[in-house]
């Protein structure tokens, strides 16, 4: 499920969580023009034993922004085979789609900021949405 703001933090942001486990979660908040082509996001993602935070995820839209991805996932509601992928330029953010049967859609966000630095880090969440009404509401928050 997706609500625009629920109390999780101050800014306004959207917040994913799992409908098969409400402990899982996926935060986006911040949401501001850092230059004309793009967007800046602090992403933070749970699940019980994982939190985790960037507070720098930049999302050029002059390609496919994140809004866009998850759009054509809504379109396709009535499913696809194999996974679909978005990511940030520098992959400091990807999101990655499946479809299963009865007409859910699993998003795994995976977080993997500074890859080239001493001391990175990955962690990663999956959500699983309704593929129709769900989606295009996250798509729309977005």
């Amino acid at each position: 499920m997706t609500s625009p703001d629920d109390g999780i933090d101050d800014k306004p942001g959207v917040t994913v969580r799992c409908m098969d486990n409400v402990a899982v979660g996926v935060r986006l908040s911040g949401q501001e023009p850092f230059d004309e082509g793009c967007v800046q996001y602090v992403v933070e993602a749970w699940a019980p034993g994982l939190t985790a935070r960037v507070d720098e995820v930049v999302a050029w839209i002059w390609d496919a922004d994140l809004a866009a991805f998850v759009a054509g996932l809504a379109t396709d509601y009535q499913g696809w085979e194999g996974e679909r992928v978005w990511q940030t330029y520098d992959g400091d953010l990807a999101v990655s789609a499946v479809f299963r049967t009865g007409g859910h859609v699993g998003l795994t966000w995976t977080l993997h900021p500074w890859p080239h630095a001493t001391g990175r880090w990955t962690a990663s969440v999956t959500t699983w949405l309704e593929a129709g009404e769900q989606m295009s509401s996250l798509a729309s928050d977005i």
